[in-house]
Parts: structure tokens; C-alpha cells; sequence
């Protein structure tokens, strides 16, 4: 009994073995033949390697190198026009491309969604940190005849009338400088300063701090703004200027002196005895 026990083993044991040796080899073969597989699907699909954005870009942000990698991409679904090692998105030297349209991870760069290098996104890519745009309401005789132009910088003056009647105030209407060297980054709807044509603008829009913004909307809706352009060059500030109808006509306010009255004393006579007295009262109309 042993002996055929010891036979019944052996041959378990030996169709186990067999058994784990057969699925060895089918699950190699399996693998082997998904890899060639996998390998076909790769080489049947042509690829090349452009370049995609490594993070989610916003709408007026400059394109860095740590925006972007190489990845090969399907030629099939290549976009009209990107960019690759032969036509690289960023070059050396060059000023920063600015995306124009927000760009998701992983997505190609199309052409279609970055300036050219030096390029911006409209009014947003002007703005410096802290800064907003403010648009004022111009005409030919405060919008300096039409020679307006996106980047130049203008001093801003108010004219208005002060209300109340205290005699230290001016009176009339007062011209004052309210804001100095406020750059200006769009004429009506037009932020390129290539234009070489001259148009009597109804808006420009500025770029200042919301405390400037604040005062400069306060103005206009108590008077009209007028700007004055300032040269290219120019890095001085202006000084306090205000200006009213008497000093525009030279015309200085006399200070009238009141005379001083005479005190009118009134007096009754009383006699006492002999003697008459004088006693002052007050004085009755």
C-alpha cells in the first residue's frame, strides 16, 4: 500500500509540474503576442514630437520653458499650425509669447492660441500688478485733436465748479491738475500702437491703481476732464496747479475793512440835593 501511495504522489506531483509548466508558457506566449500586437497598433499610427503645455495656461499669461515639453502627438490630429524642433514656440533671445486663449495640460500648442513673441493678449497682458483700466470720455479738444496713442502718457485736469458759498473757497470754475504721467493702453476699442492714422477718439482707457481709478471716477462725474500729452522723454512731475476765474484774470479780492463804530453812551441826570449825577444806560433807538 505504501508503495502505490508513493506512486499516486510521484505522478501528482509530476502532472502538477506539468500543468504549472503549460501555463507558463501560455501566459509568455500571451504576453509575447500582446507586445507585438501593442508594437503594430504604435508603428501603424505615425507620430511626431511636438510641443505640449506641461500645466494648465491662463488667458494672458507669457509662455515660459517650464510651460511646455516635447511629446510625440498623432500626425493625424496635428493642429494647422505648432510648433516642434524644427520651429521651436520659444526662441532665444526673443521676447515671450503670450497665450491668447486658455490652454489646458497636456494640450498642443496651436498657433492659434499664443502671439507672436512680443506679443500680448489685450488689455489684461498691459496691466502691471495692482493696476486696473479705467476708460474717460474724451473729445477732440480734450482728447488732444486725435494724436492719441496706446502707451503714450498724458497729465489728467479737472475742471468743475465748487459747491457752497464760503468766500475762502474759489469761486467760479477751477481748473486743477488731478493726476500726472497716467499712461494710457487703448484709444476707443484699439489697443495696438502701430496705427499711424489719426481719429478723434470718444474713450481712452488707462491703467492706474484703483485710489487713482476711484478719484478719476469721482471727477468726471463732477466736471470734465481734459488731458494734456507729455513728451516721450519726459520724467518730470508736475506741480500742484489750480487755477480759477479771478487768478486766470489777475483779478484779487479786496478785503473789506469794517470801520469800527463809535460807542454811543447814554446817560440820565438824576439831582440829589445838590449834586446832579450821570448815570450811564443802555442807548434805545
Amino acid at each position: 500500500m505504501r508503495l502505490v501511495f508513493g506512486l499516486v504522489l510521484v505522478a501528482g506531483l509530476g502532472l502538477a509540474g506539468f500543468a504549472v509548466y503549460m501555463a507558463q508558457n501560455y501566459i509568455g506566449a500571451y504576453q509575447s503576442a500582446l507586445e507585438q500586437e501593442r508594437a503594430k497598433s504604435v508603428q501603424s499610427v505615425p507620430t511626431v514630437q511636438i510641443y505640449v503645455a506641461e500645466r494648465a495656461i491662463g488667458y494672458g499669461e507669457p509662455i515660459t520653458e517650464e510651460d511646455v515639453r516635447l511629446a510625440h502627438w498623432t500626425k493625424s490630429t496635428l493642429p494647422e499650425v505648432y510648433f516642434d524642433e524644427e520651429n521651436p514656440l520659444l526662441v532665444p533671445g526673443d521676447a515671450p509669447r503670450i497665450a491668447v486663449r486658455a490652454i489646458d495640460k497636456n494640450e498642443a500648442i496651436a498657433g492659434t492660441k499664443v502671439s507672436e513673441p512680443g506679443g500680448d493678449a489685450g488689455l489684461t497682458s498691459r496691466l502691471d500688478r495692482g493696476q486696473r483700466a479705467f476708460a474717460i470720455k474724451v473729445d477732440v479738444a480734450s482728447g488732444v485733436s486725435g494724436f492719441l496713442r496706446p502707451g503714450d502718457r498724458v497729465d489728467i485736469y479737472w475742471t468743475g465748479r465748487i459747491p457752497g458759498n464760503d468766500p475762502n473757497l474759489p469761486q467760479g470754475d477751477v481748473t486743477k491738475l488731478i493726476q500726472t504721467g497716467v499712461q494710457l493702453i487703448a484709444i476707443d476699442q484699439e489697443a495696438n500702437a502701430d496705427g499711424s492714422d489719426v481719429n478723434i477718439a470718444q474713450t481712452v482707457t488707462v491703467a492706474a491703481s484703483p485710489q487713482v481709478v476711484a478719484s478719476l471716477a469721482q471727477a468726471q462725474s463732477t466736471g470734465r476732464l481734459s488731458l494734456s500729452l507729455m513728451a516721450a522723454n519726459d520724467d518730470t512731475v508736475a506741480e500742484a496747479i489750480e487755477v480759477d476765474q479771478r487768478s486766470l484774470l489777475g483779478i484779487t479780492k479786496k478785503e473789506q475793512k469794517a470801520e469800527a463804530k463809535a460807542l454811543e453812551v447814554c446817560t440820565i441826570r438824576t439831582r440829589r440835593g445838590a449834586e446832579v449825577l450821570e448815570i450811564p444806560i443802555p442807548c434805545t433807538n
